[in-house]
């Protein structure tokens, strides 16, 4: 399949070995629809990054599975000789949030590892994302959803080694006002601001960078970035989004040829969502587009 055929929302590329791995928001109407499950496209490292194979199941849920609707941004990383999937679900009782899921390959099948969310349960939460530090410690940076808290959090918890639960309090790394572009909902209650998609990654320089999204003060879905020296802050925000053409929900990943790309769903409108690849490179301590588009 070529990726403009592939409708894909939250895309998310694990390169492993001579294999790109495509995953994403895949049902066809993941707002209202009963929650199918996650595919996964395979394209090979050799290629340009267009042509994939026939969507594969990565994930179907159990009979007795927790949730049924809202299966949303699979990330799945490879940790030790397993696969981790962080997904996110609205269980059929309780809030939405991220749970963890394992495999033995990237091509699943997954299974929950996790025992429902590992975010906070009385929080509504989506979105999140991996990141190990330095002490090969696993932590969980996730969103706190406007929906709850009107300004739109992004936080940061520790996970068990195991990836299974959470360890301690959630920390507060920003909330979306305090980026200079980003704007309220029109048509929402005032001061409501949007946080979705986290994403980090470490820079040359050592500090970190964090990809985000929200819409700017014309309702378009940007996609902005965040610079702070660690995870805990403090986060400096850019003025201006770093791809503000109706796109979001990124994630960087390196090809073989070590050039970076920068992916994302666009337009932000089903079913016409498609990933689109952009090349992307670190300059002055930040995330610059190259101009390079994929598609």
């Amino acid at each position: 399949m070529h990726l403009n055929q592939i409708q894909i929302r939250d895309p998310f590329v694990l390169v492993d070995a001579d294999t790109c791995y495509l995953y994403g928001s895949t049902d066809p109407d993941i707002w209202r629809g009963p929650g199918i499950g996650f595919d996964v496209f395979a394209g090979r490292t050799s290629g340009d990054l267009t042509d994939f194979g026939a969507p594969s199941p990565a994930f179907r849920p159990p009979a007795d599975f927790w949730s049924h609707t809202n299966f949303w941004a699979p990330e799945v990383y490879a940790r030790g000789d397993s696969f981790l999937m962080f997904a996110t679900f609205k269980p059929d009782a309780g809030h939405r949030g991220t749970a963890v899921l394992r495999a033995d390959s990237p091509l699943g099948p997954f299974r929950p590892l996790s025992d429902g969310p590992v975010t906070p349960p009385d929080w509504e939460c989506l979105d999140g994302t991996l990141f190990v530090d330095d002490a090969d410690q696993p932590w969980m940076v996730f969103c706190h959803e406007w929906q709850q808290v009107g300004d739109g959090q992004i936080c940061a918890i520790r996970l068990s080694p195991d990836h299974r639960t959470a360890r301690g309090e959630p920390h507060l790394l920003f909330t979306a006002s305090q980026a200079p572009w980003a704007a309220p909902l029109a048509g929402r209650a005032p001061g409501s601001y949007v946080t979705d998609g986290p994403f980090l990654w470490r820079l040359r320089t050592g500090a970190l960078a964090m990809l985000w999204s929200s819409f700017d003060a014309a309702g378009r879905y940007c996609l902005g970035v965040a610079t702070a020296p660690s995870l805990l802050g403090p986060w400096r925000q850019a003025e201006r989004p770093l791809y503000g053409g109706d796109a979001g929900h990124g994630m960087i990943f390196e090809a073989p040829d070590k050039h970076l790309y920068l992916a994302v769903h666009s337009p932000n409108d089903t079913p016409h969502e498609r990933a689109r690849f952009l090349g992307l490179a670190e300059a002055d301590g930040t995330l610059v587009l190259t101009g390079q588009i994929i598609r």
